[in-house]
């Protein structure tokens, strides 16, 4: 495999030394990282190997993907500054033109999702908290009771950063979950937004950083009653008091039991349309009541208390609410897009 590892690391450097446009450069990037490519799967298949020959050819993958995606982005500025070059060469600029007007910034859409879901929540008494973006494997996954099994503790799926895999950039926001239990003492409710990472490939639907918003509260006789109220009212306040909620029967290795939050459509008015594919209803949240295990990270009385926590795409509820069909457009920084949000 360390043969396999040196060869692809040659054809990809030898191809992005060759590559003449921005399409090609592309076209070698999805070849030799995207979720077919070579890498992806010599990197799938360290979990066949004794664990001291996957540490070590686990560095040695992890070495050579970050040679292929640093060349390729000098590729990139090297290519792109020869473009501007040739353009400004073959371009004229009159000097008499006025100059361009001044415009007043507004608020992105994902800032204005976070700030009104925080709105409707603070209004019910929660407490905004906040964590680091790189937090210990622990509060990522063993605090929230997640088995070593389970596939999003894979190296290809989430961002670890350093060898002994025991801290990783968040994949969601949880780990400040974790954290309050560990620092407060019950009854509390919070809720808490952030940026998380996952190894995706961008596409329409998929980023490698997106944005999470979660919530939990602890304190005496919590039921599933109390979180079906808490994100019912929540919904009618983010979408309009005609909206409903349905939940279904889901799992979550943190709570239990657990659900999925539907909300009707807000487009039809849940008679069926090409936003909700003709069900009359869009899944935005998973949700549950606290697993004993989890709530037991923080030495809590599981006799006594129980609770309930939450979690949602901030970027889906965005795209739902905006009739936004690319995320990738929240990224890009175009004024075309941002200014219809002013």
């Amino acid at each position: 495999m360390k043969e396999r590892l040196e060869c692809v690391l040659k054809e990809a450097m030898e191809e992005i030394q060759a590559a003449s446009d921005l399409q090609s450069l592309e076209k070698i990037r999805v070849k030799y990282l995207g979720k077919k490519g070579p890498m992806v799967e010599i990197l799938k298949s360290l979990g066949k190997l004794p664990p001291e020959e996957k540490k070590e050819l686990g560095k040695l993958a992890n070495i050579a993907k970050n040679n292929i995606d640093s060349n390729l982005e000098a590729k990139k500025h090297t290519i792109e500054e020869q473009v501007f070059l040739e353009r400004m060469q073959k371009e004229k600029v009159d000097v008499t033109e006025p100059g361009k007007k001044i415009e007043i910034g507004g608020l992105h859409p994902i800032t204005m999702v976070i700030e009104e879901v925080l709105d409707i929540f603070k209004a019910m008494g929660y407490e905004v908290k906040e964590g680091p973006l790189a937090d210990t494997t622990f509060n990522a996954f063993d605090g929230l009771n997640s088995p070593v099994t389970h596939p999003s503790r894979d190296i290809t799926d989430t961002f670890y950063l350093n060898d002994s895999l025991d801290k990783c950039l968040r994949p969601h926001t949880s780990t400040v979950q974790i954290r309050t239990l560990k620092e407060s003492k019950p009854p509390f409710k919070m809720v808490s937004p952030g940026r998380c990472f996952r190894c995706d490939t961008p596409d329409a639907t998929h980023s490698p950083m997106f944005h999470q918003i979660e919530g939990m509260i602890v304190d005496e006789g919590i039921t599933m009653t109390d979180l079906k109220g808490t994100l019912d009212r929540m919904a009618k306040a983010l979408f309009g008091e005609e909206t409903r909620t349905k939940f279904r029967p889901h799992h979550f290795p943190f709570t239990e039991p657990s659900a999925e939050m539907d909300v009707s459509c807000f487009k039809c008015g849940g008679k069926g349309c090409s936003l909700c594919k003709g069900s009359g209803w869009i899944e935005i949240l998973g949700c549950g009541m606290i697993h004993p295990n989890v709530l037991a990270v923080g030495n809590i009385d599981t006799e006594r208390y129980t609770g309930f926590a939450f979690g949602m795409g901030v970027e889906r509820i965005a795209m739902l609410k905006y009739g936004i069909e690319d995320i990738r457009n929240f990224y890009e920084n175009d004024m075309r897009f941002l200014r219809q949000f002013k």
